[in-house]
């Protein structure tokens, strides 16, 4: 793959050089030293995938993605050593269009096979998610639904990737507090930052948003997370779970094989949504929702960062709606007969 560095610290683009390049399949295209430089060099010479820094001088990587992902779009990774102190600038750059994050490696010799094992790993995905190939069908287990205490709550499932936390704090901040619905989110987004998403989406939002645990069950005004590059999944009791299968799929966590699993479990209503994102995920779940009779909502293409896993749901007609991002969260209400002057205040958490 043909890649670019953009990095404003010499050693850490002579690390990243050499770790790319260690895969005889890539080889770096070209550097910058700040994000006014690789837009001038995206459009020049646009890569296959680009190594992006956030916090750089003259531009930094928020900016410079957001104006790449216009002009010149490529898939971009982030690549940052300060995650704790800057979430904001992460889901920023996600928003704008970056794919993922990834810690700035090192080669100590500590931590040397792991840094490079996990860069590559990072490269291989986002270009097998990049060739927009369709995903292997995921198997479906057959069993009876059976619920407990939540069986009349309608679930509000939303899978999103690319350009997804944005959009995912814009519609979650449109909606009450007391909103009778439980609602989980599988967003494609490296483990080690899916806690940080969490409590930055919980800042954006009168709702309770945390991450998914085992034998957790979807309850009315909760926002549950995928956090771990397993899958997340409902059962036949209505309780999530985390499972390893299907382990070839490129996409981890998969909103298809949440999806698939909520038509088939889940006794109620069901609202299926996918938002802006590359690649196919998504969409066949989606297909499954629709298929119960359920009713399904794909983002728009012109609201979308990149207009990949809604333009297969569109293709697979697995959409009942197609809907720009500001009027998703007025058609949740409208589904679910809220009134909309509920959106106008925010309410304090628990």
């Amino acid at each position: 793959m043909r890649i670019a560095i953009v990095n404003d610290d010499l050693i850490s683009t002579r690390i990243l050089e050499h770790i790319v390049t260690l895969e005889d399949k890539h080889k770096v295209i070209w550097t910058a030293i700040d994000g006014l430089e690789a837009v001038h060099k995206c459009k020049d010479d646009t890569p296959d995938i680009i190594l992006m820094d956030l916090i750089m001088p003259v531009m930094n990587g928020v900016e410079a993605t957001r104006e790449i992902m216009e002009n010149s779009p490529c898939p971009i990774l982030i690549v940052t050593v300060s995650k704790e102190d800057n979430y904001a600038m992460v889901f920023d750059a996600m928003g704008a269009g970056a794919m993922d994050v990834i810690n700035t490696p090192t080669l100590n010799e500590k931590d040397k096979i792991e840094a490079i094992n996990a860069l590559h790993h990072k490269i291989d995905i986002i270009g097998r998610l990049s060739a927009d190939k369709k995903p292997t069908h995921h198997k479906k287990t057959e069993a009876v639904p059976k619920f407990g205490n939540h069986k009349h709550v309608p679930l509000i499932a939303i899978g999103s990737s690319t350009g997804g936390p944005a959009a995912l704090a814009q519609i979650l901040s449109e909606l009450p507090a007391d909103i009778n619905a439980a609602i989980v989110i599988i967003q494609h987004v490296d483990k080690a930052f899916s806690t940080g998403m969490a409590k930055w989406l919980n800042e954006q939002t009168s709702l309770n948003v945390r991450i998914a645990k085992n034998g957790d069950q979807p309850e009315p005004g909760s926002v549950l997370i995928a956090g771990t590059a397993d899958h997340l999944i409902l059962n036949k009791s209505g309780t999530l779970l985390y499972t390893e299968d299907p382990v070839d799929y490129a996409y981890r966590p998969s909103a298809d094989v949440f999806f698939k699993t909520a038509a088939e479990y889940w006794p109620t209503t069901i609202i299926g949504i996918l938002l802006t994102g590359m690649g196919r995920d998504g969409a066949e779940g989606l297909l499954s929702i629709k298929t119960k009779g359920m009713h399904t909502i794909a983002q728009n293409e012109e609201t979308c960062a990149v207009y990949g896993m809604p333009k297969a749901a569109v293709e697979e007609n697995a959409a009942s709606e197609i809907l720009p991002l500001d009027e998703i969260s007025g058609k949740l209400l409208e589904l679910l007969r809220i009134p909309a002057v509920r959106l106008r205040k925010k309410q304090g958490k628990a």
